[in-house]
């Protein structure tokens, strides 16, 4: 359950030795360092961030506004400010993103989707095999 006073902060721990089976649902920051068997939410227009690192996996759909993955994630992504995709991330599903990082070594299998307010499954076609990134569509 969320809190409901919003001027209280707080940072949410997976370790590495975890694993989560059933959806997450949170306001503020979470760090993935084991295993989520479910979706990871937290509310729209905010500033929440969830980390996926190197030893994080989660299977299921995430919905945040900050991400950041160096991680495994099976699952759709969608996030409506920033995605940050580092060296370790493996993505299988797609990515619905409004901005969106990524660093070589990255590998998403599935779609990157810029989304606006106006068009929110348009698939993106940046040139990122300049960049050494590899991309494969679903």
């Amino acid at each position: 359950m969320l809190r409901k006073n919003k001027g209280e902060t707080g940072t949410t721990l997976i370790a590495p030795n975890c694993e989560i089976k059933g959806d997450v649902h949170f306001s503020d920051v979470l760090y993935v360092n084991g295993t989520v068997r479910g979706n990871i939410y937290a509310e729209p227009g905010t500033k929440a961030r969830v980390t996926v690192s190197n030893t994080g996996q989660v299977f299921g759909e995430i919905r945040v506004p900050n991400v950041v993955i160096d991680g495994c994630v099976e699952g759709d992504i969608y996030s409506d400010k920033h995605i940050e995709l580092a060296a370790k991330a493996q993505i299988k599903g797609n990515v619905y993103y409004n901005l969106i990082e990524m660093v070589m070594g990255s590998r998403v299998d599935g779609n990157l989707v810029h989304a606006t307010e106006k068009n929110t499954k348009a698939p993106v076609k940046a040139p990122v095999e300049d960049a050494g990134l590899e991309v494969a569509s679903a």
